[in-house]
């Protein structure tokens, strides 16, 4: 990162836009790709292994190759904050990095958890962070740096407790909406075992379908997380809205996983090929595409529910008034 003394001139800070990137010096640079090259070579089986279960399941952890490329990006949003902050070491950062690494060599070897193994790496690169370049400096670092945190997989003891639930809950959704489609008109009907719905046409066929755990939607909720975090960090100005839409992310994918299911089971009755195989994948990719439409409006309509001004307790109209009565009042006038 670049370093600026406190005392800098406004003259110096003028030359931010010549810096790589819009932040670092040259000498900062070296420095930033010298520790970084070092922390992937010491990290380099955790990498290795996360990269190797996103591109084997690219549906369900696929979106943690675009983490680290975001976090990167909420960093150049506030490179002017960051060349106009000062760089100082922080030596009791030193004891956390420290933790860091043991943490991580203990999970590496004795309990062999890829999950607690990255919350390590994590650790280790924000006490890094804080020891070279100071607590000022970390203040525009830390969100970035907690923001990875959303690329590691889950653990699979986790994932199948969540995964049960969410199996449960799209189940009994999409049961309530396929009857809600179809009783009226006495297209079909639908019975409920467990995970398992049980549609009934009107002519008598019958068609079962398994909510497996591919259908659990857990592979919706993650990313909508990791969505909702950074629409609210780069989209949205006032903490109630950020805090709104992180909230909010859970609820929309579950809804959403729950139209999947039941468009599934729709057209099962037409072709059940559709909701099997490469098929059944293809069409619940598919509908990601409405899904994130509709968490973005939700997004729209926060960011515009309450302008600035409102949102301080002062109306545009009193506000615009008072900037016009300001400036018209004579110089000297208190």
């Amino acid at each position: 990162m670049s370093s600026v003394p406190a005392s800098t001139s406004t003259s110096s800070l003028l030359h931010a836009d010549q810096r790589v990137l819009g932040i670092f010096t040259r000498s900062g640079l070296m420095m930033t790709g010298l520790v970084g090259v070092s922390f992937v070579i010491l990290f380099y089986r955790w990498f290795h292994h996360q990269a190797t279960i996103s591109l084997a399941y690219t549906e369900d952890w696929g979106h943690a190759f675009a983490i680290p490329l975001i976090a990167g990006y909420m960093v150049w949003q506030n490179r002017a904050k960051i060349n106009q902050t000062s760089v100082t070491v922080f030596w009791p950062a030193f004891v956390p990095f420290l933790l860091g690494l043991q943490a991580y060599a203990y999970n590496l070897f004795n309990v062999h958890n890829h999950m607690l193994q990255g919350m390590s790496l994590i650790l280790t690169l924000g006490s890094v962070v804080l020891w070279l370049v100071g607590p000022a400096m970390l203040r525009y670092l830390f969100l970035p740096i907690a923001y990875l945190l959303l690329m590691i997989t889950i653990s699979e003891r986790i994932m199948l407790e969540i995964t049960f639930k969410l199996q449960l809950i799209a189940s009994q959704g999409s049961w309530l909406i396929l009857n809600l489609i179809g009783n009226p008109f006495g297209w079909f009907e639908v019975d409920i075992d467990g995970n398992t719905l049980m549609i009934t046409t009107a002519a008598g066929e019958s068609f079962p379908m398994n909510v497996a755990e591919a259908c659990s939607g857990m592979r919706m909720v993650v990313a909508f997380y990791a969505l909702a975090v950074a629409v609210a960090v780069l989209g949205s100005s006032q903490w109630w809205q950020r805090i709104a839409l992180v909230l909010l992310a859970g609820p929309v994918a579950v809804f959403m996983n729950m139209i999947r299911v039941t468009v599934l089971g729709l057209l099962m009755m037409v072709n059940p090929d559709l909701a099997a195989g490469d098929a059944h994948t293809v069409i619940g990719t598919l509908l990601l595409i409405p899904s994130l439409m509709l968490f973005l409006g939700m997004a729209w309509v926060l960011n515009r529910l309450i302008s600035p001004d409102e949102d301080a307790g002062v109306s545009p109209e009193l506000a615009a008034g008072q900037g016009a009565g300001q400036g018209t009042k004579k110089k000297g006038t208190p």
